[in-house]
């Protein structure tokens, strides 16, 4: 069904008062309690559910003394008033954040977007000042599936249904570890099993994925877990074990020398940053500048 026609059968369109109440019953359990939460009177809660009801010809309250408890239709219509209410209320912030309009929401790989993308963003601001981007941080996995962003910072494969992809970069990473926390240099990937391992929970087989680009395949390791990449760096600062990082991440540690190369090695590969979008955004404005302003920041433009 087309927009057009949903919005001409609008009498079947609930008003947000009507929602409102509903939702704040289902939340409080009272007419008098979603009443001191709406700043109304009890008697017009109640006859927002009563209008409610009338109009969608269903049982929505189940009404027990002073208790109110919504019938599992009322449950199930609710939950989707809740998401619906909640991205109104998001556009509305986002309107008055940004009257001229120009707002994309971009769902963001927390490590990723606090040390490659945030340093950057002042260049896209200043070449796009009517642009707002609203960040919001996600871990894997992610989906566009009741999520109010227009385009997400993906990392792996290209694995995802109905999105068009952007080639960020590579993920390079370094085996790094707090100084003095080895008693004697590594001088072989495998002198690196001798020592305590970091892990990211997202990503439990990037040891084995990194040993295997070193010739010396290896299974089942075992260590802390770590559900953020920059949480693990600090671990390994604080001498907890050798953390394969993003040189993202890692090259300030290193640079302040708070942490050290564990192993003489190339950075390798082990996988792809892109930026993803769903296939009915892509003539978004906001998200075709964004996108065209990420290919002028790729590895191949700038270093």
């Amino acid at each position: 069904m087309s927009f057009t026609s949903m919005i001409s059968q609008r009498r079947f369109l609930p008003s947000i008062s009507s929602l409102l109440a509903l939702e704040a019953v289902s939340r409080l359990g009272s007419a008098s309690a979603a009443a001191k939460d709406l700043s109304l009177t009890q008697s017009a809660v109640s006859h927002q559910l009563k209008q409610l009801e009338a109009q969608m010809g269903v049982h929505l309250i189940a009404r027990d003394k002073m208790k109110l408890t919504l019938t599992p239709a009322g449950q199930e219509f609710v939950q989707e008033a809740r998401l619906l209410l909640e991205r109104l209320s998001q556009a509305s912030i986002k309107l008055r954040a940004n009257p001229a309009g120009g707002s994309l929401n971009l769902s963001i790989l927390p490590a990723f977007g606090l040390h490659w993308l945030a340093p950057r963003l002042k260049d896209f601001n200043h070449h796009h000042p009517n642009v707002s981007i609203n960040l919001q941080t996600h871990k894997l996995p992610f989906s566009f599936d009741n999520s109010s962003s227009h385009a997400a910072i993906h990392y792996g494969k290209r694995d995802w249904p109905d999105v068009n992809y952007l080639e960020l970069l590579p993920n390079h990473v370094i085996p790094v570890c707090a100084p003095g926390s080895m008693k004697h240099p590594v001088k072989t990937a495998k002198g690196l099993l001798a020592h305590p391992l970091l892990h990211l929970e997202t990503h439990p087989d990037s040891w084995e994925q990194w040993f295997g680009h070193m010739q010396h395949p290896v299974s089942g390791l075992k260590g802390s877990l770590f559900d953020q990449s920059s949480t693990m760096a600090q671990a390994a600062v604080h001498g907890l074990g050798v953390a394969l990082l993003p040189t993202f991440v890692a090259q300030e540690e290193v640079e302040s020398g708070r942490l050290v190369l564990a192993f003489e090695c190339p950075p390798v590969a082990l996988g792809m940053y892109y930026l993803v979008w769903p296939k009915a955004h892509v003539q978004y404005s906001p998200l075709k500048h964004f996108r065209d302003w990420l290919e002028s920041q790729r590895p191949e433009q700038s270093s």
